[in-house]
């Protein structure tokens, strides 16, 4: 279902717990890496990109893919780009994730569309932001 009620957004911000990061950097100045920052404090965050797998940003260590996290995901926050997305809605489905949230710059409607009766969809919106106002 796709979800763009503001209060609901917000409400499934503030009872989130787990969140995997699926396309986070190294490089400071990039938004997954700013974001990751700004909410590692608030909840439990599982770091995803093959190409860091292994390696350790804010302390966590970063996996290959949202397959090898064996906890309940509340969020699945994506930095991808929407060439790759659907891959990724495939994983979040696979491990029963509450919500996919596609960040500004990695929507694909195609593939929203596709798979909005499957799985908790959240677009046109920074977890960044909201997080702010909880």
């Amino acid at each position: 279902m796709l979800i763009k009620n503001p209060e609901e957004i917000i409400r499934i911000a503030k009872n989130a717990r787990n969140v995997a990061v699926v396309g986070i950097s190294k490089n400071e100045e990039r938004a997954s890496y700013q974001i990751a920052k700004q909410i590692k404090d608030r909840y439990n965050l599982f770091l995803v990109n093959p190409k860091y797998a292994g390696e350790e940003i804010f302390g966590i260590k970063v996996i290959d893919s949202l397959l090898r996290i064996k906890e309940r995901v509340d969020i699945v926050d994506v930095f991808r780009n929407p060439l790759y997305i659907e891959e990724i809605i495939k994983d979040a489905i696979k491990i029963k994730a509450g919500v996919i949230w596609l960040q500004p710059g990695s929507e694909n409607i195609k593939v929203i569309e596709k798979y909005k009766e499957k799985i908790n969809i959240i677009y046109d919106s920074c977890l960044g932001v909201v997080s702010k106002m909880i």
